[in-house]
């Protein structure tokens, strides 16, 4: 064992004095390691921080909600002009999916309704976000506080002129330090009492953030646009039960939905189950090909560096010809020789990846200043897999050198010394 660990600390000895007598050689060998792995980890760390992004925009929703519309989230192999004509989901049939469909925690009722300016005394925002829903969606989507309440089962049935704030137009209206609650606020002509104000979330990359949304009871929606309006695009939000066997529960309820609409066996179904499920599916899948096609190109840097550190270790191995003669003459094994330069070469490689490492951490902390609320993460497995690369390049690049190294005939090699 203390052999070994005199040639890491030889081999790291070596490493650095060909970095000190062989500067601008060095530093070119070293150029190609350091771009691969910036590259490659700063396409991953980005990926990676893409994705989160994402994940926690949508965070609020577990993955096994189920939407149903007469939209499809992905393709569909029903042609345009067909599902073009399917009717709205309806109320009613909310009223009967929560009423009939088994191992259902909850459901929710959801119109698509237009923005509109939100008016206090003389403040007003413009154009904010309304989402109109029923009382159950605080649950599905596991919605926080910061003062008030949500609307409850009654004043969501009787469609009650009540609203939650989101925090950002909370402020906007009433001012930071203001009390909200109870407050009659004006939108869309009608007068809503404040009843709740949401936490702060924060905007998301796609700009998307509850502080900036109202919520109101859908009923009170349907008052307001009627059942007929096809520019609110109703939805019916589903979320089962966990534990629940996710096709079983999509089978009963495509059956639930075709027999509250009378549909006959050989119809087709007039609605979507949208899952969110396989909308991150697709957002696992995307960003995997991402990786692939960033680690392809980001391969050719890494080919260069390891090309660069092997012409650095043939040349390091042809300048300590003669010390290598005298180790051998002295006792030296092979297998010493070659461990030698090739804990060498990893060292150098390794040196490199780390200033790739420190690179993507520098340009990651200036995007994320430069993004806002969008945060650059470079992640410790993203580190461990730059370090890992650039410690395989150095093994690879090294192996050839190492071995020519360790074949020399030590007479020959003193020999060629002098």
């Amino acid at each position: 064992m203390l052999i070994y660990l005199r040639i890491i600390k030889e081999s790291f000895n070596f490493a650095i004095n060909a970095l000190k007598n062989n500067k601008l050689r060095t530093f070119l060998s070293l150029v190609g390691v350091t771009i691969g792995i910036f590259s490659i980890i700063a396409i991953l760390a980005a990926v990676d921080s893409l994705k989160k992004e994402i994940e926690g925009s949508m965070s609020g929703l577990d993955n096994s909600t189920i939407i149903i519309m007469r939209f499809s989230f992905g393709p569909t192999d029903v042609p345009r002009w067909k599902w073009q004509q399917f009717p709205d989901v309806t109320y009613d049939e909310y009223q009967y999916v929560k009423r009939n469909m088994p191992n259902l925690e909850a459901a929710s009722f959801a119109l698509n309704v237009p923005q509109d300016n939100i008016k206090f005394e003389e403040n007003t925002v413009s154009n904010v976000q309304v989402g109109a829903i029923t009382h159950e969606y605080y649950e599905i989507e596991a919605l926080k506080l910061q003062e008030g309440r949500f609307f409850n089962e009654s004043e969501s049935n009787s469609g009650t002129p009540v609203i939650v704030l989101g925090d950002e137009i909370a402020n906007n209206l009433f001012g930071s330090s203001a009390q909200a609650m109870g407050k009659k606020v004006r939108l869309y002509g009608r007068r809503f009492t404040v009843i709740g104000v949401l936490e702060k979330e924060g905007k998301g990359i796609f700009g998307n953030s509850k502080d900036t949304v109202v919520l109101i009871p859908a009923n009170m929606a349907r008052k307001i646009f009627g059942n007929n309006n096809k520019n609110t695009f109703p939805q019916i939000i589903v979320k089962p039960e966990k534990g629940v066997d996710n096709g079983e529960f999509v089978a009963m309820l495509k059956q639930k939905m075709r027999l509250s609409r009378g549909l006959k066996p050989d119809d087709i179904d007039t609605f979507f189950i949208n899952q969110l499920q396989g909308f991150t599916d697709f957002i696992d899948n995307i960003t995997g090909q991402m990786n692939i096609m960033g680690l392809i190109i980001s391969g050719f840097s890494l080919l260069v560096g390891g090309f660069g550190i092997a012409n650095i270790m043939f040349v390091s191995v042809k300048e300590r010809t003669n010390l290598i003669g005298i180790q051998k003459s002295l006792g030296a094994k092979n297998k010493f020789i070659l461990l030698q330069f090739l804990f060498e070469a990893v060292i150098l490689a390794v040196i490199g990846g780390l200033i790739g490492l420190f690179l993507v951490f520098i340009v990651s902390i200036l995007a994320s200043q430069f993004t806002g609320d969008f945060e650059f993460v470079l992640s410790p497995w993203n580190m461990f897999i730059g370090t890992a690369i650039s410690a395989a390049i150095g093994l690879i690049s090294g192996i050839l050198p190492a071995i020519s190294a360790s074949k020399l005939d030590p007479v020959e090699a003193i020999r060629t010394g002098m």
